[in-house]
């Protein structure tokens, strides 16, 4: 019997119970007045069901009416969200966005990036895999993320992933400032550093072994987890190179103290992060917009000014 039940019928339903009348929801819906009844009539008949209260001169929903009047509204969003996203595949829109982002991304271009994607294309679902060192280009290997933004480690990678610059990530060398190694003078020659605990990310896949890029130490702690890490290097376990964006309000408030690394020679450390993807599975329109977004996010954060703070937090 439910088989003969129509979206017509459900928006009918809908319109009296929010006009109050046959007459209204008829004027609403463009429709002669007898129509508006049979429709209801015919529901209810299917449904097996009075939906209206007839006693009185104008019709109230039933306690069974007011029931299904809240299913009928569901039934009714989630038809016009599916047409809204069949509209969207047919624009050449992604079915969905998939990201894998290295932890490195600064989050707050990322959170303005993703905000103004779901008000340019509000029916778009997106999934964010938040991941560290290979475990953003793992998801893109797998085939579970669409998009990886991360720091291209120097592996050999399937020749099918593409991809483009998209911004350099600054990093700087910091301690706990009440950490003794703060307290040598600098510039602080290997020597030195070598004889503190350096805190270093580790992978989770094996797509980084045998990578040791900027690892100065001779004694190694390692963390999967980049924020575990600066709890870590806040409560003094030792010294690493940490994203400016998430250490430079440590930098300010005299919690962290950056240091002067002789092998730097006065350089500045610079992560490029680059946006991949497949070739044969480049981005729709949404991937684009979010593409160019992003990029015009991270140049309003801005690596230079994110710098310069850092140098005033310094001195």
């Amino acid at each position: 019997m439910l088989d003969r039940l129509t979206l017509d019928q459900l928006r009918i339903l809908t319109a009296v119970a929010e006009t109050g009348s046959f007459s209204a929801a008829a004027r609403r819906l463009g429709r002669v007045q007898s129509a508006v009844s049979q429709s209801v009539q015919a529901l209810e008949a299917t449904l097996g069901v009075s939906l209206f209260d007839r006693s009185e001169r104008t019709p109230k929903l039933s306690d069974a009416g007011r029931a299904l009047l809240v299913d009928a509204q569901q039934i009714l969003r989630s038809t016009e969200t599916l047409r809204a996203h069949a509209e969207s595949i047919a624009a050449e829109v992604e079915p969905e966005l998939s990201l894998a982002v290295d932890a490195l991304l600064p989050e707050d271009p990322l959170r303005a990036s993703l905000k103004a994607l779901s008000h340019e294309f509000p029916h778009l679902p997106v999934t964010l895999f938040t991941e560290g060192l290979g475990g953003a280009e793992q998801r893109l290997r797998d085939r579970v993320a669409r998009l990886g933004i991360y720091v291209l480690l120097p592996v050999e990678r399937p020749a099918d992933l593409i991809g483009e610059f998209l911004a350099a990530n600054p990093m700087v060398p910091v301690v706990a400032a009440d950490h003794a190694l703060a307290c040598e003078p600098s510039p602080l020659p290997r020597q030195v550093i070598e004889r503190y605990v350096q805190l270093v990310l580790t992978d989770r896949t094996p797509l980084s072994e045998g990578f040791q890029g900027n690892v100065l130490g001779l004694r190694i702690w390692r963390f999967a987890d980049m924020h575990t890490r600066l709890q870590y290097l806040l409560d003094g376990f030792g010294w690493c190179y940490m994203p400016v964006h998430l250490v430079e309000a440590h930098i300010a408030a005299g919690r962290l103290t950056r240091l002067d690394i002789a092998e730097h020679r006065g350089q500045e450390f610079n992560l490029p992060l680059h946006v991949m993807h497949e070739r044969s599975r480049p981005p729709g329109r949404a991937g684009r917009w979010l593409i160019a977004e992003l990029r015009r996010q991270m140049a309003i954060a801005g690596p230079a000014a994110t710098l310069t703070n850092a140098r005033k937090a310094r001195r």
